[in-house]
């Protein structure tokens, strides 16, 4: 096992149990992502040739390489009766199906929480949907719709220009919820024995973030502003330009840091400013403040800003970019990025499940394989026949 792989496959906490995933593009594999990296066997059902998400391009092209690790590919035409058939036979014994389909697509097919469970009663069931059940229940939705419905693309881009965040944040996130309900019925299934149903939801997940702006308005009367409209509840809380145009993220958010920052910046005159002692007056001060700073800034490279932040404990980070990640020392150091390859040969490095269990990491246990590149060993151990697989694949009802 190499130093990146992670803790061993007996001291993963999801280790024995069995996942059928019925997914595509991100909120689904998320899914079933976080659920292998725990130790889950993770199986993916795909369509025959592969899932299309698989040859997305521009935005979508890193789809599949960061969702599908640690699965194993079983290509099935759902179309089919024996693709039905194997598919069935693939949950029969399963621990969790996630499934994140347009609603009703699979109850259609036989492969809804109703027909599975049947066979299956301890079987724990995730549909990841654009909604959660009401009167949106059945629209389609996508991480955008959710975004600009839900409030989040307001608040994220200025007043009047609503901008989604710069990942799929939603889909991810609702993947994450996904999991958290499917690890609560693991716990009441080892009480009861029963399985059950999980859904989670694009829409539900954005309103569940932008919680805090809507408890802002319960709170104070006053409706959130977009992110870069807002109040700042610091008077230095912001991005700032260094001499070599690069730029540096400081934030000073108590009244010991202001104190120690006025120090290391010689603002004498600020720390000796009685009416700048406490934060909710600077935040009134702002505009007397902030051109100071500014400048000062301005006056000094990043490296040395950050040096002299880091220095006293303050909030500071520099602007980087995804692709400055790759050779961050930091993630880098002890396995906050996992070695992949890519379907084609070419070698990746993408980010690891951010958890640490016992002092170590989540690894790669499988690699992103071709589509259907364990079709017959997973078809087999699901107690088809030699010659049922063999008329599958002549069929073209497996491939």
């Amino acid at each position: 096992m190499s130093p990146l792989s992670g803790l061993p496959l007996a001291g993963l906490p999801l280790a024995g149990l069995k996942v059928v995933e019925f997914t595509h593009m991100v909120m689904g594999p998320s899914t079933g992502l976080i659920l292998g990296d725990m130790g889950a066997d993770v199986i993916r059902v795909e369509p025959i040739g592969g899932d299309r998400t698989r040859r997305l391009l521009g935005s979508g092209a890193g789809y599949y390489p960061m969702y599908n690790r640690n699965k194993r590919s079983v290509c099935l035409d759902l179309k089919s009766e024996g693709g039905i058939a194997a598919a069935r036979a693939l949950a029969a014994d399963a621990d969790i199906v996630v499934e994140n389909f347009r609603p009703g697509a699979l109850d259609r097919l036989g492969l809804g929480y109703d027909a599975l469970s049947k066979d299956n009663p301890g079987l724990i069931y995730c549909s990841a949907k654009g909604f959660l059940a009401g009167p949106y229940e059945n629209r389609t939705a996508l991480d955008e719709v959710a975004q600009m419905m839900g409030g989040l693309a307001y608040m994220t881009g200025p007043p009047g220009r609503p901008l989604r965040a710069g990942a799929s944040v939603i889909d991810v996130t609702g993947g994450m919820f996904g999991v958290i309900g499917i690890l609560g019925l693991l716990e009441r299934r080892h009480r009861t024995g029963a399985g059950g149903q999980v859904r989670c939801s694009l829409f539900e997940t954005t309103a569940f973030l932008v919680g805090q702006h809507m408890a802002q308005k319960a709170v104070t009367g006053i409706a959130a502003a977009p992110m870069p409209a807002r109040i700042s509840a610091w008077a230095i809380y912001d991005v700032f330009a260094c001499r070599e145009d690069e730029q540096v993220f400081v934030g000073v958010v108590s009244d010991q840091q202001w104190s120690a920052f006025c120090a290391a910046f010689a603002l004498d005159d600020f720390a000796s400013d009685a009416t700048l002692a406490l934060n909710n007056d600077r935040v009134l001060a702002r505009d007397r403040i902030l051109p100071r700073i500014r400048a000062l800034f301005a006056s000094l490279d990043s490296a040395e800003l950050l040096a002299k932040c880091e220095a006293i404990g303050l909030p500071v980070a520099p602007i980087a970019r995804p692709e400055d990640l790759f050779d961050d020392p930091h993630l880098n150091a002890q396995g906050g990025l996992v070695d992949l390859q890519l379907p084609g040969g070419t070698a990746a490095r993408l980010p690891a499940l951010p958890i640490e269990v016992d002092g170590a990491r989540f690894g790669v246990r499988h690699d992103l394989g071709e589509p259907g590149a364990d079709s017959r060993v997973l078809l087999l151990g699901a107690g088809l026949s030699v010659e049922a697989v063999d008329a599958m694949f002549a069929s073209g009802a497996a491939g």
